[in-house]
């Protein structure tokens, strides 16, 4: 049985990776100290003989006994609101983290993925984004503790790949949605989704002309793991290039939940991007990789979720 190691196992992506892999009979060794994550995401795996959950910071010594096939790195703070709270642990989780991975990956002779993201290009001036770009990003703005690590964390697995020869590969993730989503973790699906549930105003920062591109998490998941399998050890974009500005899409939310939620409009933070969309050629090229799942489809199965949720059972 191949064993695979999940930081981050418990976050959103995180137990929906761990999930992908268990059903594959891997062995799953989850890694999580629950800054961010919540262990309810996993329980249902708990019992389960091919899996096993270690509460640990990466950031500290990482041991895992026995074989490792592949290690998968997603343990980071990842929404405005986690790593502005937590500015240094952010920083920390991408250097000291990463770096204690890399190590184990050389040590155990194991593949290693890591979870970078679409804001290594910052506010970009190329558009859509390509990964030859290497994007417009403000090292000492509010997000630059985000953005800078995950840069940072490409640099030393680039690193590692090439002086030590370990086998790594490198996801630029794009905006991803889906079940177990936090709903206070301040990206604009949850908030849109709770406060249009609550009959509250829609609170869109900017004039709401800003463009994302969101992608369902079981099309990203797919994506990761066939990038896993590849032999491409550069970074690839895995998100869907279909885009839509913000106002746009609260005004979709506003529609799929019935809501008489009105939209207001606040100031822009600083640095936010300004427009958001990803290139997948190389994932569709290398990969053969694109979405699958549309919006409408994806949306209605995350809505299903939040009403799930005990905040808005009646």
């Amino acid at each position: 049985m191949k064993r695979v190691l999940i930081t981050g196992g418990s976050g959103f992506l995180g137990s929906h990776l761990c999930d992908y892999f268990v059903k594959r009979d891997y062995h799953v060794i989850c890694m999580d100290n629950l800054s961010t994550g919540d262990i309810r995401n996993i329980e249902h795996l708990l019992p389960m003989r091919n899996f096993e959950f270690h509460h640990h910071d990466v950031t500290k010594f990482v041991h895992v006994p026995g074989k490792l096939d592949y290690i998968l790195h997603f343990a980071s703070p990842a929404s405005p609101i986690d790593y502005l709270k937590m500015p240094i642990q952010t920083m920390k989780v991408g250097s000291l983290g990463t770096h204690n991975l890399l190590g184990l990956a050389l040590a155990k002779g194991a593949r290693i993925l890591v979870a970078s993201t679409s804001e290594v290009y910052g506010d970009p001036l190329v558009h859509p984004q390509n990964e030859e770009y290497w994007g417009n990003v403000n090292p000492v703005g509010p997000r630059g503790v985000y953005d800078e690590a995950k840069r940072f964390m490409e640099a030393i697995t680039m690193a590692y790949h090439t002086f030590h020869k370990v086998e790594t590969r490198i996801v630029r993730i794009f905006n991803t949605y889906g079940p177990r989503m936090r709903l206070n973790d301040g990206r604009a699906l949850p908030a849109f989704m709770s406060q249009a549930l609550k009959g509250k105003d829609i609170t869109v920062f900017g004039d709401g002309s800003q463009t994302r591109s969101f992608c369902y998490v079981s099309d990203l998941v797919e994506g990761i793991y066939r990038l896993l399998m590849s032999d491409y050890p550069m970074p690839v974009n895995v998100g869907n290039p279909i885009e839509i500005t913000i106002k746009e899409f609260a005004e979709e939310i506003v529609q799929l939940t019935n809501s008489r939620s009105k939209i207001t409009y606040l100031d822009l933070p600083a640095d936010d991007p300004k427009v958001r969309q990803p290139d997948i050629s190389k994932a569709n090229d290398i990969l053969g990789w694109q979405p699958l799942v549309n919006r409408s489809e994806g949306l209605k199965i995350t809505l299903d979720y939040f009403k799930s949720l005990p905040e808005f059972k009646s």
